[in-house]
C-alpha cells in the first residue's frame, strides 16, 4: 500500500494503476507478465464497449463462481450497469480489498456494499491455494 497512482504503470513503490497492481502481483508469483500490456486510455472501456478486462482475467486467471471472497482473489468491478467492467482489486480479507484509483495511492479499503453491488467477476491466481 502507498504506491502512488500512475496510469498504465506497474511498479511497486513507484507507480501503478489497478491493472498494474494485479500485474505486479503476477510478476511476484510467476516472474514475467503473461502478455505484454497494451497502451490504453482512461476511457478505453467506454469507447470500445468490449469486456476486455473480464476476457483477459478469464484467460490468465481462474474464474470463481460466487461464494465467499477469499484473500488473494482478484475482483473485477463494473462501475455502471451496461458498461464494460474496468476496475480491479485484490481481496485482503472478507471485508477489505487493496486497489489503486486515480488521485489516490494504493490503499486497503473496506469492501462495502457499494463495491459488492458492482462485482462483475471473481478470480484466483492459477496454482495458488490457501
Amino acid at each position: 500500500c502507498g504506491t502512488p497512482y500512475h496510469h498504465q504503470a506497474a511498479r511497486r513503490g513507484v507507480g501503478t494503476d489497478c491493472l498494474g497492481l494485479v500485474r505486479g502481483i503476477w510478476r511476484e508469483l510467476y516472474g514475467d507478465d503473461p502478455v505484454s500490456a497494451v497502451n490504453y486510455t482512461r476511457d478505453w472501456a467506454e469507447v470500445s464497449g468490449q469486456e476486455s478486462v473480464l476476457e483477459a482475467a478469464a484467460r490468465h486467471l481462474v474464474p470463481v463462481a460466487g461464494g465467499e471472497l477469499r484473500p488473494g482473489q482478484v475482483v473485477v468491478f463494473r462501475f455502471r450497469q451496461r458498461f464494460p467492467a474496468k476496475h480491479l482489486a485484490v481481496v485482503a480479507d472478507a471485508g477489505r480489498m487493496i486497489h489503486a484509483m486515480e488521485g489516490h495511492p494504493v490503499a486497503e479499503v473496506p469492501l462495502v456494499p457499494w463495491w459488492h453491488r458492482r462485482i462483475a467477476g471473481l478470480f484466483d491466481f492459477p496454482g495458488v491455494t490457501d
